[in-house]
C-alpha cells in the first residue's frame, strides 16, 4: 500500500484539506454499456436541475477553486477537473468515453464535485507520495493536454516527479487497457465530510464493472 504525506505548504494554504486513498485490483474494459446508462441518467438529471451559473456554488468545487487561489493558480484559467466535467455537460457537450476505469471515476467526480485522481498503481515510482504545490517550470505532461504549467497547482509527487493535479493527471501513470491495480485519490479541500461516501461510491462501481472486491482505503 502507499503512504501519503501532505506537505506543510498545502497545510498552510489549505488548512481544511482532507483526502482519501483507495487501492484496488481491477479488470479494465474498453466500454461498459451498463455504466454508460448510469452516466447518461445522471447527466440528464444534472441538466434538469442545474445550469452553468450554479457550478461554482457546489461546495466541493467552490472549495477546490479557493484552494487554487490560495496556492497561486487562477481557477478560471486552469479549472479543476470536476468543474470542467460539469461545465461540459451543462453546455450540452457529451461526456467523452475513454475506458471503464476512467469513465466510472468521471461519473463519481460529476456526482460529488471532487476532482479525483486515478492512477495505474504499478506505474507509480516508489510507495510514497507527497502532496505539495507545483513550482515554476516543473515538468508535467497532462493526459491529452501536452505540457501543463502546474506552477501554483496542488500536485502529488512520487520519487520521480509529479503524477497528478486536480486539473489533470500525468501521462506517465495513467490507467489504460492493461491496468490491473489502481490508486484513486480523492481531494477534499472542504474537509472530510463526503469523502467516505465518495470512496464507497467508487468501490461499488469497481465491484459492478471491474471485477474488483472494492479494494482497501484510508483517509488522510
Amino acid at each position: 500500500m502507499f503512504t501519503i504525506q501532505v506537505s506543510d505548504e498545502i497545510k498552510t494554504a489549505c488548512p481544511l484539506f482532507a483526502g482519501a486513498a483507495l487501492y484496488a485490483t481491477v479488470k479494465n474494459s474498453a466500454y461498459s454499456a451498463e455504466l454508460w446508462e448510469e452516466i447518461h441518467t445522471f447527466c440528464q438529471e444534472l441538466q434538469a436541475r442545474s445550469d452553468l451559473s450554479l457550478i461554482k456554488d457546489q461546495p466541493v468545487i467552490a472549495a477546490t477553486r479557493l484552494a487554487y487561489k490560495k496556492c497561486g493558480k487562477d481557477p478560471g484559467r486552469y479549472r479543476p477537473s470536476a468543474e470542467a466535467l460539469r461545465r461540459r455537460i451543462l453546455r450540452g457537450i457529451p461526456l467523452y468515453q475513454i475506458d471503464t476505469l476512467v469513465d466510472l471515476i468521471n461519473l463519481v467526480s460529476l456526482r460529488t464535485g471532487y476532482s479525483i485522481g486515478g492512477f495505474d498503481a504499478d506505474k507509480i515510482a516508489g510507495t510514497s507520495l507527497v502532496l505539495g504545490i507545483g513550482k515554476a517550470d516543473e515538468p508535467f505532461e497532462g493526459i491529452g493536454r501536452g505540457v501543463l504549467n502546474i506552477e501554483g497547482l496542488p500536485v502529488y509527487r512520487d520519487s520521480i516527479g509529479g503524477i497528478g493535479t486536480p486539473t489533470s493527471d500525468h501521462e506517465r501513470t495513467k490507467m489504460d487497457a492493461g491496468t490491473t491495480h489502481i490508486l484513486v485519490l480523492i481531494n477534499g479541500y472542504n474537509g472530510k465530510e463526503g469523502l467516505e461516501e465518495a470512496v464507497q461510491m467508487i468501490r461499488e462501481l469497481l465491484r459492478t464493472y471491474c471485477e474488483s472486491d472494492g479494494g482497501t482505503y484510508f483517509l488522510y
